[in-house]
């Protein structure tokens, strides 16, 4: 009879035959756990480890291989099996029993904490993601006859225990695994993307919002700047042309639009008001 070495008593290290061992990837390694356990940190601890890390590598790929056809690359899920391996050698206490029994569920943990974690399209609440799985595995127990009609929220609440508000929570959750990409195409739509079907900010709602800012300020400006700004912005006049009309310099005229839009400016965006008595740029 074939010897079940997770069932090892604490204080004796199981033997690990080819008889013995459940798997072919569960190799001998007393010997090197045992100098593991007593090597400082350095080059020669880190070696220990790294030699088990090797010998138990192949364990570690096994279990990932358990969650393959998930929604992850077999060599990601290696990567996260491998992490838990490193986690449960540097976990673990040769005096407690055989280490394959205490890896296993490291690595399996290390690996679902993952799908948990990482894999969720939108980020959802432990909570709901616990709801989440109480609701699939009802759904797969009551339709395990086959022709069993889609069971109700009902149903499902009085095979779980929970309430129709927290099946309706896990239902939901049930759909936010995974996402629909943006650039994919829309049935029945040739060459319309779902991104395509998204509104997007109207930029002239903030242009309604900048000339009623703006309004009162122009308004309160003295008529000589108001002209100018009007035969400038509105009229499309160049400086000179201004300069011509109002027997004014140019210099003159590129200083006075400066000075209004800058003051209109500011109190559109609150940040000053009527200066020096109501006295306007003109002034000067």
């Amino acid at each position: 009879m074939l010897i079940d070495t997770s069932t090892s008593r604490p204080g004796t290290q199981a033997p690990h035959s080819a008889a013995a061992r459940r798997h072919d990837d569960a190799p001998d390694t007393a010997e090197l756990f045992a100098r593991l356990t007593v090597l400082e940190d350095g080059p020669e601890r880190e070696a220990v480890r790294d030699e088990l890390v090797t010998a138990w590598l192949p364990m570690a790929h096994r279990i990932a291989g358990r969650f393959r056809d998930r929604g992850e690359s077999v060599e990601d899920l290696r990567q996260v099996a491998a992490l838990g391996l490193v986690k449960a050698i540097d976990r673990f206490d040769p005096e407690r029993g055989a280490f394959e029994s205490y890896a296993v569920p490291t690595i399996t943990g290390e690996v679902k904490r993952h799908f948990r974690d990482r894999m969720w399209a939108l980020r959802v609440p432990r909570r709901v993601q616990e709801l989440r799985n109480k609701v699939r595995v009802a759904r797969r127990e009551l339709t395990q006859t086959p022709g069993s009609p889609e069971p109700t929220v009902a149903a499902l609440a009085a095979h779980t225990g929970l309430t129709e508000d927290e099946i309706n929570c896990g239902l939901e959750a049930l759909e936010s695994f995974s996402t629909l990409s943006l650039d994919a195409e829309l049935a029945g739509d040739d060459g319309y993307s779902l991104a395509d079907t998204l509104g997007a900010p109207d930029a002239s709602y903030d242009v309604v919002v900048d000339r009623e800012s703006a309004k009162e300020s122009l308004r309160r400006l003295p008529e000589r700047e108001r002209a100018i700004l009007y035969m400038r912005f509105f009229e499309d006049m160049t400086q000179s042309r201004i300069a011509d009309q109002l027997g004014i310099s140019q210099m003159h005229v590129s200083r006075l639009i400066s000075r209004s839009c800058a003051r209109v400016r500011a109190e559109a965006m609150g940040q000053g008001g009527r200066k020096g008595g109501g006295r306007g740029p003109s002034a000067a």
